[in-house]
């Protein structure tokens, strides 16, 4: 429209300047007189006529180069016009499978998203969404296919691609593949937020606990988790380490495992326990005695002191005394009584033993102190009272079962 005008304003200066010159012409009765000489050819017109063939001329040449700028413009302009059709139907396209895909007509969405994937602008989405939709329906091979594509349209610093598959490995159940992707991914991204707790995710379903005790600093640095489920994930991580040590039945796994546990987590007795109980059972209870009594002193626990019973000592009247400390604090601990007949018991001071079991028994009847009792009433030759303890016991357990399973039950 803006040429146009330009064209129509100068047609009209032109023709309004032969016509004042025309006419200036008329006034002198002289219209002018022009000879053009070319070899053996000459022209003569006059001057009105020749300024007015040299307007029309220049206006046919002007047009005349104009349609041939518009012809040679015109296949870039109709390749550039297609391209924008391709374009917008290409939008359209990833529109319409992304409503698709959350209808759930995964079959439909991937079609239309991987036919006009090539022409848009984002082809990226269109091949993530086309994944999306092939795992679903559960074409594993077309979902990779359109991860491999993703990733050739991706910068090798774009972490989308590799997030995305992480998780469709994972939404599968594939921890070894999602595993592997999110370590590439760590490489480049150390701190990123969503690759850090997709790892942890992954550790935890793999078993891999070493790898994760490695990783809870990073998580803890970079506060991808609260402190609480910190605590919780330590206290998992490093109770699993310490079980799969004592299963080696190793001491010397079991303290490497120990030694690399943080101050603030051997503390905790439910880990504490764990390690006691796996060095006793590979027969080094001796060589924890001490940590175990100094764990005692700082925090009192039933289960922490019935593997200090357990401990074999080779020395039972010594460890009967060492027990016998702790009376002056809990003098009605029945646990701690129960243990302190047990220890009487293999130090074959019945008397006393009777004694420490009696007094648990009446401040807190327990299988474990009938038994004692009743074992200590049978060596001593007192069949009768030995099986009354021995039935207390039976039924104590029953009761015991029961209130168990009807706990569960409910």
């Amino acid at each position: 429209m803006k040429n146009l005008t330009y064209f129509f304003g100068t047609l009209c200066g032109g023709v309004a300047i032969l016509f004042l010159l025309h006419r200036w012409l008329s006034l002198q009765n002289d219209p002018g007189y022009v000879v053009l000489g070319f070899g053996h050819w000459s022209l003569e017109t006059s001057l009105t006529f020749l300024i007015t063939a040299l307007v029309i001329c220049f206006f046919i040449f002007y047009w005349l180069f104009r349609l041939l700028g518009i012809l040679a413009r015109l296949p870039r302009k109709l390749s550039k016009r297609n391209r924008d059709i391709k374009f917008n139907r290409s939008q359209e396209a990833l529109i319409s499978g992304l409503f698709d895909a959350a209808d759930g007509n995964w079959e439909s969405a991937e079609n239309i998203l991987i036919k006009h994937a090539a022409n848009s602008g984002a082809p990226l989405l269109h091949y993530l969404t086309a994944a999306r939709a092939a795992q679903s329906r559960g074409a594993l091979d077309k979902r990779d296919e359109y991860l491999k594509r993703a990733a050739e349209q991706s910068s090798d610093t774009n972490l989308t691609v590799g997030l995305t598959q992480a998780e469709l490995h994972l939404s599968e159940q594939q921890f070894e593949q999602a595993l592997e992707t999110l370590s590439k991914l760590h490489t480049l991204n150390p701190g990123h937020a969503r690759v850090l707790k997709m790892m942890h995710q992954t550790y935890q379903h793999i078993g891999d606990w070493e790898g994760l005790s490695k990783l809870l600093p990073i998580l803890q640095n970079n506060k991808i988790l609260m402190e609480t489920e910190i605590k919780i994930l330590e206290i998992q991580t490093f109770s699993r380490l310490l079980k799969q040590a004592a299963e080696q039945q190793d001491s010397n796994a079991i303290l490497a495992c120990w030694d690399g546990i943080p101050a603030h987590i051997k503390i905790l007795p439910g880990i504490a326990n764990i390690y006691f109980a796996a060095m006793i059972s590979t027969g080094n209870g001796a060589n924890i005695e001490q940590t175990l009594v100094t764990q005692l002193s700082k925090h009192w626990d039933n289960t922490t002191l019935m593997l200090y019973a357990g401990i074999d000592t080779g020395e039972p009247a010594r460890h009967l005394q060492e027990a016998e400390k702790w009376l002056a604090v809990y003098p009605g601990d029945a646990v701690l009584l129960r243990i302190l007949g047990k220890l009487a018991l293999v130090d074959e001071q019945m008397e006393k033993a009777e004694q420490y079991l009696q007094k648990s028994l009446n401040i807190d009847p327990s299988v474990d102190a009938y038994q004692f009792l009743g074992e200590l009433l049978l060596a001593k030759g007192e069949t009768d009272k030995a099986c009354h303890f021995f039935k207390s016991a039976l039924e104590l357990a029953s009761t015991q079962v029961v209130n168990h399973t009807e706990l569960l039950s409910s």
